[in-house]
């Protein structure tokens, strides 16, 4: 997985629904930190962390890992 990719997802859709990284980060109980990380490519969810990422951001883990796909 890309994480750069990742990040790009992750932060369009979040915007999408204007969403700060404070609220998306709040909906799966992890840092806002860790969503940055991820937003700025530097870091990816972990493969546990998936289904939560797919579940808030209200899309499927075929339509997750398709977007990330190199």
């Amino acid at each position: 997985m890309d994480c750069r990719k990742v990040g790009e997802l992750i932060q369009k859709l979040r915007k999408e629904r204007g969403w700060t990284q404070k609220y998306l980060a709040d909906k799966m109980n992890i840092s806002d930190r860790t969503v940055s990380k991820w937003e700025r490519g530097m870091s990816y969810p972990d493969v546990s962390l998936i289904p939560d990422v797919c579940r808030a951001l209200s899309i499927t883990e075929h339509e997750f890992f398709i977007a990330c796909d190199d």
